[in-house]
């Protein structure tokens, strides 16, 4: 039956040539990816990415308006995280969102942090606001924000910031290194170390 098949298949193939270098086909490279496929691809990744910040309001954990956040996902050092809190730590930007609607809001909060994240910012100032006066729930844009930011991956740790901040109508956010900052400190690292 083995040789059958064998058989069979060498008579079937007995006509069939290889393809000439010019005729082989190629995988195809990320320059033969068009623009217009790269604009798809990432506003596929967006919408993905925006359906984990959600904005159904019975799915958001409310807070107070006067409510200290503190959050700090696990490996962010004790000390670090201390740093953070007490606002010790140097940030070149902030974002406002006072004038925003929840999705205005939403999207503002996640292109905001991507561009930090890609420009090497590890801590940023974000100002939601009290809220006290925000329907249907006091605090609104605070509460999603803070649900919105547990669920960003390049978020380590947040904090309500210090009075001269904004107090608890801001965060102190805390980015993890962009691949960009890991590899530079890699080199620098390798440098120091008497390698060469």
């Amino acid at each position: 039956m083995v040789n059958d098949d064998v058989s069979s298949f060498l008579d079937e193939m007995a006509g069939v040539k290889p393809l000439s270098g010019s005729e082989q086909i190629r995988p195809i490279c990320n320059s033969d990816i068009s623009a217009s496929q790269l604009a798809r691809k990432k506003a596929a990744q967006l919408s993905e990415a925006l359906l984990l910040l959600t904005t159904d309001i019975n799915l958001i954990n409310p807070v107070e308006p006067e409510e200290v956040i503190s959050v700090c996902r696990d490996g962010v050092q004790t000390p670090v995280f201390k740093h953070l809190s007490a606002g010790k730590y140097t940030f070149l930007s902030e974002l406002d969102l006072h004038a925003l609607n929840m999705r205005q809001a939403r999207e503002a909060l996640y292109h905001y942090i991507e561009d930090r994240y890609e420009k090497g910012e590890r801590c940023v100032l974000v100002i939601h606001g009290k809220g006290f006066k925000s329907k249907p729930i006091n605090a609104l844009i605070k509460s999603c924000v803070v649900n919105w930011l547990a669920h960003l991956d390049k978020v380590l740790a947040f904090h309500s910031a210090k009075r001269e901040h904004g107090g608890t109508g801001a965060l102190y956010v805390m980015l993890s290194k962009s691949e960009n900052k890991r590899i530079e400190s890699r080199e620098q690292n390798h440098k120091g170390s008497g390698f060469r």
